[in-house]
């Protein structure tokens, strides 16, 4: 009986030593792969006292007073596009625009203020890099001080998470600095 028993135990030892030749590891942390297409952009002009250029990809929607909402379906994501015409009131519209960024300190790291100059074409602003969880990740306005002012800021359709959004945020922000570049008064 004993000799059983010893054989079963030197049985089941073997085996496990046999079978258990590789080594178990835990399977590494998988990331989202995102990736977008190159950028592609086309002239947009129509009856509004501005002009630029905007993504191939993106779908630009007319509202009311050359305000736009140019919107990336695949991203789920809008940028807001305001113009106002400026009648005295520049430094009203410049305080306004500061104010929409400031307010979204309270669920931001960090707000990235990069001046815009162009004199030969007369558009001065300014855009702003949003960190964190806030509700928008970049906004801007331009101006030429005198008649125009247009403020842009971009959403996405989901809940703030900017580790989630950071690939299309960083996408969508090329896009709206392109945008200000190359907007011109008419």
């Amino acid at each position: 009986m004993l000799n059983k028993i010893f054989s079963i135990a030197a049985v089941l030892l073997v085996l496990t030593v046999v079978s258990c030749k590789d080594e178990v590891l835990p399977k590494p942390s998988g990331f989202l792969r995102l990736d977008y297409p190159e950028a592609k952009y086309v002239n947009f002009e129509n009856n509004c006292p501005f002009a630029f250029q905007i993504n191939e990809a993106a779908v630009i929607k007319g509202e009311k007073d050359c305000g736009f909402a140019i919107t990336y379906p695949k991203m789920k994501a809008t940028i807001y596009l305001t113009y106002k015409p400026v009648n005295n009131n520049i430094e009203n519209l410049l305080r306004d625009a500061q104010k929409l960024t400031y307010e979204h300190v309270i669920k931001a790291d960090d707000i990235l203020e990069q001046p815009y100059l162009n004199p030969q074409k007369k558009v001065y602003g300014m855009f702003y890099q949003v960190n964190g969880n806030a509700a928008t990740n970049s906004q801007f306005y331009v101006t030429d001080s005198t008649r125009h002012f247009i403020t842009g800021s971009v959403y996405f359709y989901a809940k703030p998470n900017f580790d989630s959004v950071m690939p299309a945020a960083s996408y969508i922000k090329n896009d709206m600095q392109r945008l200000m570049e190359t907007l011109k008064w008419k």
